[in-house]
């Protein structure tokens, strides 16, 4: 068990690193997938080109959006998005490094998906098997067919056991021809992908390094901002229900009039979980905090004037909302978070 705890702290601590390994997992999924999938055209000229696209280009979108939805920073670049400026400015730089990181990992399974279609040859045959020009690879000088009766022949070509049309175009002869121009298809999108990732991962950086580290690093940041702030308001609700939980035994006790042992360390309520509350002691106070941090988050500067405006940013939020919180208490809640 310590292991596995050890292997998910490390995953934690290196997202990245994490994000990649899932989108691997993602690829050889969607390829497996489709490996396992039971394709079974329709052979009917009004469908085949629908089912052949649709099982090209359908699960790719739903693997691109499983992409975004497992990425943990699709909530945290909403947020930023939406939230209101306050005393801390959005770089529209971030948001773009951001959403083009998770756009680069959420296309990695698609692009698997359709370079194994393509490769494979059963969608594109399925789909075009109407289109295959029967005057240069058949022979129909001796058979009067109208057109819509060549389709419902044509549209037969994925399907071996009910095909009937050799003495005019052979099957073995239409689904190579399809299955070479799939392939040539399917090759050319794996090499165009691969420059594209090349450029993107390789030329970008040299030509906007400054930029690129200053997104990469304010990226980095946020990440970890709310991270640890995530992290304080698991440990304050935990020290809040703590001291709760004694004030309500300690209450009954004294109604009851039970005899209660207590050590020494533990009798008064301002013990060492009191202390973590950092001065918010009710649930009013606590949703005003969470509501300012929303709306008026700390600039980030250090130095002592900046905390001061960041105080009157707060003070000013709290007389908006008619809220009498004490100055003290936000400054030491935003200075330990």
């Amino acid at each position: 068990m310590d292991k596995f705890r050890m292997i998910f702290q490390f995953l934690q601590s290196n997202q990245e690193s994490f994000m990649n390994g899932i989108c691997g997992i993602m690829a050889l999924a969607s390829a497996h997938l489709y490996s396992s999938f039971d394709f079974n055209c329709p052979c009917l000229p009004n469908y085949n080109m629908p089912y052949g696209m649709g099982i090209l280009f359908v699960p790719p979108i739903v693997l691109f959006l499983l992409g975004f939805v497992m990425n943990n920073n699709v909530s945290m670049l909403a947020e930023e998005w939406k939230r209101p400026t306050g005393m801390r400015q959005k770089d529209p730089a971030v948001l773009r490094y951001m959403f083009c990181s998770m756009t680069q990992r959420a296309l990695i399974a698609p692009a698997v998906w359709i370079s194994v279609t393509l490769l494979d040859g059963k969608c594109f045959i399925c789909a075009f098997s109407t289109s295959v020009p029967v005057e240069k690879l058949g022979n129909v000088t001796d058979l009067d067919l109208t057109e819509k009766q060549m389709k419902k022949l044509l549209a037969r070509i994925p399907c071996k056991e009910i095909y009937e049309g050799y003495e005019i175009l052979p099957r073995e002869v239409a689904t190579r021809y399809l299955r070479c121009i799939s392939q040539a298809l399917g090759w050319t999108f794996v090499l165009l992908m691969t420059i594209m990732a090349f450029l993107v991962r390789a030329i970008r950086p040299c030509f906007t390094q400054a930029a690129f580290l200053k997104s990469k690093y304010w990226s980095h940041y946020i990440d970890i901002e709310r991270k640890l702030f995530d992290e304080t308001c698991t440990e304050h609700a935990k020290s809040f229900a703590k001291v709760c939980i004694q004030q309500f035994f300690d209450t009954m006790n004294k109604d009851m009039k039970m005899p209660h042992h207590q050590p020494e360390e533990e009798k008064t309520p301002e013990n060492e979980q009191s202390e973590k509350l950092l001065g918010i002691t009710d649930q009013g106070t606590m949703n005003k905090l969470l509501k300012n941090w929303h709306r008026c988050k700390p600039p980030l500067n250090l130095n002592h004037e900046a905390h001061q405006n960041g105080n009157v940013c707060i003070r000013e939020s709290h007389q908006l909302n008619n809220v009498n919180a004490p100055k003290k208490e936000m400054a030491t809640y935003y200075s330990k978070v």
